[in-house]
């Protein structure tokens, strides 16, 4: 018969170390008011001992979960399709990672998920939630409202305008696509076309109105709308060549848009860029540097997108009453990161 190894007790710990249970609870669960030596002691005794603590005893005392839910308003095809959503959620899992926090993947594929995903939230299973690819009419943002769940949205809300409790990390979409669009302007390019993403969604809403900053002459027919998808900007780039058959330019509100405007031009025989000179949006590398011929595109630093929608929900958690030798902490801002015009063959 094999021998049970009984797993380490915080008594055990505790009497390795010389001190009290209370004092080993307190270290182990990042209290305060114990002595430096004290805590060395209670620390070299977990590790000699290997102990583990108990997770769900731990919540009941430190009311945390050491987990977060990652929300994605998206179905699993699209999500696991779309290297924005790899890059969004890398970011994220390594700062969750560096704080010992689990990630809590949530996907939306109907209807019925939201309520799923709203009874969860509301379960008190995670310490917090981050959400993006919301869309205007999501019920989302509401049921987590009502789970009472600390949440840091992926990209402005656009619902949260004048909201002061609504935290968010965007880039500058609006800027960027101004960016895009005049440097096409500077190339002599004056018939230049946009494919937008899904006009309920704020990234893509900004970036049109970028566009249309610049070519205020633009009219309606110089605008298709797209889906972030390179199929929808296939479909998109042969309209806006039955539009107007001599488009000089055209610029794609994503760059997997820009691969399926590349294809489209290619099936009608237009050498890019010499008759039609092609701008993205996002500079993912694997879609950017591999298409034919390379995209140029605007920058957003997709990875550090994610990694500071984490950073500003964890830091929100933290204890914001003073006393017990803690300062009040204010409460986490948005943040809009900045774009750059990455140069490439394709403009």
């Amino acid at each position: 018969m094999s021998e049970v190894t009984s797993r380490p007790t915080l008594e055990a710990v505790a009497a390795r170390a010389g001190v009290s249970r209370a004092t080993v609870s307190r270290v182990v669960n990042g209290g305060e008011g114990v002595r430096e030596p004290l805590v060395e002691r209670v620390r070299r005794a977990v590790e000699e001992l290997g102990y583990v603590p108990n997770q769900a005893a731990r919540s009941l005392v430190t009311r945390r979960h050491d987990a977060v839910a990652v929300v994605i308003a998206e179905p699993g095809t699209r999500v696991f399709a779309d290297p924005f959503f790899a890059l969004q959620l890398r970011g994220i899992g390594k700062e969750l990672t560096a704080h010992d926090s689990q990630l809590v993947l949530l996907l939306t594929e109907g209807r019925d998920d939201h309520v799923r995903v709203g009874r969860y939230l509301a379960g008190g299973h995670v310490d917090g939630a981050l959400v993006f690819s919301l869309h205007l009419d999501d019920p989302l943002p509401g049921l987590i409202h009502g789970a009472g769940v600390p949440t840091v949205f992926g990209g402005r809300p656009g619902w949260g305008d004048g909201v002061p409790d609504v935290v968010y990390v965007d880039s500058d979409n609006r800027g960027g696509a101004r960016d895009a669009v005049r440097h096409l302007v500077g190339l002599g390019r004056t018939r230049i076309g946009h494919i937008t993403g899904p006009l309920d969604q704020t990234s893509a809403v900004d970036r049109l109105q970028g566009f249309r900053d610049v070519m205020v002459d633009a009219g309606p027919r110089m605008v298709v709308e797209g889906d972030f998808t390179p199929a929808g900007g296939e479909s998109a780039m042969r309209e806006l060549l039955d539009r107007c058959p001599d488009l000089d330019a055209v610029f794609a509100a994503n760059d997997l848009s820009a691969s399926g405007a590349l294809r489209a031009l290619r099936e009608r025989g237009r050498r890019v860029p010499d008759d039609v000179a092609v701008v993205g949006f996002d500079d993912m590398l694997p879609v950017a540097e591999q298409t034919d011929p390379p995209l140029t595109t605007i920058r957003q630093d997709i990875e550090e997108m994610g990694r500071l929608m984490a950073r500003l929900l964890l830091g929100g958690l933290e204890p914001r009453g003073a006393g017990a030798g803690r300062e009040a902490t204010s409460a986490p801002s948005s943040v809009v990161l900045p774009t750059t015009l990455v140069r490439r063959a394709s403009a």
